[in-house]
């Protein structure tokens, strides 16, 4: 984990607070300026910064416009004993991912730091995912989804439509929403993400709508929410299926009405904001469960984009596969390594439940590992033991043409099941066979999910 770096003048609230994070195990470091605290985040790398507003010579908000604009993952946290609501919503706009006021409240800045830490792990983990995805400001791939994906993105994106993006996880939808608002006509203004299932139930109507002062416990001033935040730009509600529904009966009202009001305030605000919502759940069975509100459904669902699982787009692997490539090499320092075809033909032969991500893992560990320049086939054997069973060796465990056709078998089934996250219907139909008969082929060789 990334070291936090305070930046205060004053040496004994830096010690203070480095005492506090260090017996909670966070690696910490100070400046007592703006100046040597920027030189110190050109000189290493940090992933929180805590930042006073009242010092001499350089102000905690010239230091954040300069951070935000050279360092854009950091998480940087406002601390100051001038908490006026002008300097909170002035950090805010400025980038700010928190603001604490003076004399500093254990409990909330540890809140406040492991948040803000954990939202800076995860944009750091999702950003070489994104940059392959999205490459030079295009999507990579050549499979028919992905041409359908630029096409519908390319339709949609001058319009103020609001779309749906589903898909497993690691898929990609924020990358789509990303690349619908940087191709519209609102991409001069703020795009605003909103992590419906990362946020308590308790706090997501604070966190879109904003709150005012004294609101409810622990509101110890005005918060603007994402909502005003998005003005004019484009909110990004991502998993938006774990929203709670009080929740979303304000979402629906706040897109029927282009109007929010505070969490404790009845003062109707204007907002104009184009949405864009993702999920990886089906939302047609949360509203058969009482979920979901269907009513929302079709006001989010104008524009449906689908984004497939890796392994329903293999034809894009070795693209992705090669960037990845040169992407960790060059950051490792490494030759340039080259993937054969048996290898990337192994590579797309594999379930990746974990998509894009678990690609990505996957390429930096051979890399990491395998010191070939060439990447062949028998040279991902530690990571795929259970795929290099290749016809010979099925022809070796076999006592007879019988019993090496019903392992032949056995394998192609259970690929398919697997291929098809153990959808039984799915798997009958492209084996061409009715359901009763895979069952009764599943119990002949013994098949069971998990295998």
């Amino acid at each position: 984990m990334k070291p936090i770096l305070i930046i205060d003048d004053e040496i004994g609230i830096c010690e203070s607070v480095k005492m506090i994070l260090e017996y909670e195990d966070y690696c910490t470091d100070y400046a007592t300026s703006g100046k040597v605290g920027l030189d110190k985040l050109n000189n290493s790398e940090y992933s929180t910064l805590l930042l006073d507003i009242q010092m001499p010579e350089m102000n905690g908000f010239e230091v954040l416009e300069k951070v935000k604009n050279k360092f854009p993952l950091i998480s940087v946290i406002i601390i100051s004993a001038h908490g006026s609501l002008e300097n909170a919503i002035k950090a805010t706009k400025l980038g700010a991912f928190d603001f604490i006021e003076k004399p500093i409240d254990r409990d909330k800045l540890l809140i406040s730091i492991r948040n803000a830490v954990d939202k800076a792990t995860l944009l750091e983990e999702n950003i070489d995912i994104k940059k392959t995805f999205l490459g030079d400001g295009r999507i990579l791939g050549n499979s028919k989804a992905i041409k359908d994906i630029l096409q519908m993105i390319e339709k949609v994106a001058p319009l103020d439509t609001r779309v749906l993006i589903t898909g497993e996880n690691g898929t990609g939808k924020e990358l789509v929403a990303r690349a619908i608002h940087e191709q519209s006509k609102r991409k001069e203004k703020a795009f605003i993400e909103v992590n419906c299932a990362a946020i308590p139930n308790e706090l997501i109507e604070s966190e879109l709508f904003g709150h005012e002062k004294g609101s409810f416990t622990g509101a110890f001033q005005q918060r603007i929410g994402k909502f005003e935040l998005a003005k004019k730009g484009t909110l990004f509600l991502d998993e938006i299926g774990d929203m709670s529904q009080q929740a979303q009966a304000k979402v629906l009202r706040a897109i029927e009405d282009s109007s929010i009001e505070r969490v404790g305030s009845g003062k109707k605000i204007e907002v104009d904001v184009r949405i864009i919502a993702a999920t990886n759940k089906n939302l047609k069975e949360e509203i058969a469960q009482g979920n979901f509100r269907e009513d929302l459904f079709h006001r989010l669902n104008v524009i449906p984009i689908y984004v497939p699982p890796l392994n329903k787009r293999i034809d894009d692997i070795p693209i992705l596969v090669n960037y990845f490539a040169e992407n960790i090499t060059t950051r490792y320092n490494k030759p340039s390594v080259k993937f054969s075809k048996d290898s990337l033909e192994l590579l797309q032969s594999q379930k990746w439940s974990g998509n894009i991500r678990e690609l990505r893992n996957v390429i930096e560990r051979i890399i990491i590992i395998v010191d070939n320049n060439v990447i062949e086939k028998k040279d991902l054997n530690f990571l795929f033991p259970e795929s290099t069973s290749t016809v010979n060796d099925l022809i070796l465990r076999s006592n007879s043409f019988q019993d090496f056709k019903e392992k032949t078998e056995k394998a192609f089934i259970l690929k398919q099941l697997n291929n098809n996250n153990w959808n039984i219907s799915k798997t009958a139909e492209q084996l061409d066979i009715q359901r009763s008969h895979l069952y009764n082929k599943m119990r002949k060789y013994g098949i069971e999910k998990g295998d």
